[in-house]
């Protein structure tokens, strides 16, 4: 297939799939039930942090931990008690547990009362042409408390090789424009042509297909050669292709 005609079926399919309908099975939907910006930004965060295994699943424990931060992520991340912090201990979700979360609500606390909140630490240390720097950055600041080695796990480190998948989503969600109902398109400092591609299974199976991708493992070197040639199709937003990728993938089994 020529980039022509790739360009003109991508498209297609991202007008397919990008939509608000996308949002009924999706953990895009948890963040939508806020209107404020750090509400949204912290729901969204933590949301895409417990992003991998089966989606009903994430959905529901999602929901869950918002229920545990009583709705108003923002406010109970700013103005938690030591008791307030007994309540998270009993939650899970796959090797994420109640001590995963306890450090999460801290170091949040200390990022929006000390640098900023999430959008400055991301903004502070973007390159131009990429934010995967910007990741690795952000994961040094979000574990200068003290904290158990087993949570860093949950935060992946572009540098070191991983394709940072649930961080690079999240960033689409915060970044993007939301003219079409999905993504929010909140954080102004940061531009749609600086993303990468949330890659996983689907995704890299579908590019690999579609000749977008030769590298077999889904790590950081695939996340650049894919980032090359999605920006190729669109330079200024090349993400979008994210929504054709996985809907190939995940609906119609590509």
């Amino acid at each position: 297939m020529r980039r022509a005609e790739l360009k003109d079926f991508l498209d297609s399919k991202v007008l397919q799939y990008e939509h608000p309908s996308f949002l009924q099975d999706d953990p895009l939907q948890i963040p939508h039930c806020f209107s404020k910006k750090e509400d949204i930004e912290i729901s969204g965060f933590l949301t895409a942090t417990i992003a991998w295994g089966n989606r009903k699943s994430i959905i529901n424990n999602a929901s869950k931990l918002m229920e545990l931060l009583e709705n108003a992520p923002h406010d109970f991340i700013m103005n938690h008690t030591d008791s307030d912090l007994g309540v998270v201990q009993d939650f899970v979700h796959r090797t994420f547990n109640g001590t995963d979360l306890t450090y999460f609500i801290q170091s949040l606390q200390n990022i929006y009362a000390k640098h900023g909140g999430l959008e400055s630490v991301f903004s502070k240390y973007q390159q131009r042409e990429s934010l995967q720097p910007a990741i690795s950055e952000f994961k040094r600041f979000f574990f200068e408390l003290p904290h158990l080695a087993r949570t860093t796990k949950h935060i992946s480190d572009p540098l070191k090789g991983s394709a940072a998948k649930r961080i690079n989503m999240f960033l689409r969600w915060m970044v993007r424009s939301n003219h079409t109902g999905v993504d929010f398109g909140i954080w102004k400092a940061l531009n749609p042509s600086q993303l990468s591609c949330p890659l996983d299974v689907h995704s890299g199976n579908v590019a690999r297909k579609l000749k977008l991708l030769k590298r077999k493992q889904n790590d950081a070197k695939a996340l650049a050669e894919l980032d090359t040639n999605l920006r190729k199709l669109d330079p200024q937003d090349p993400v979008k292709y994210d929504f054709a990728l996985f809907g190939l993938g995940v609906f119609e089994k590509f």
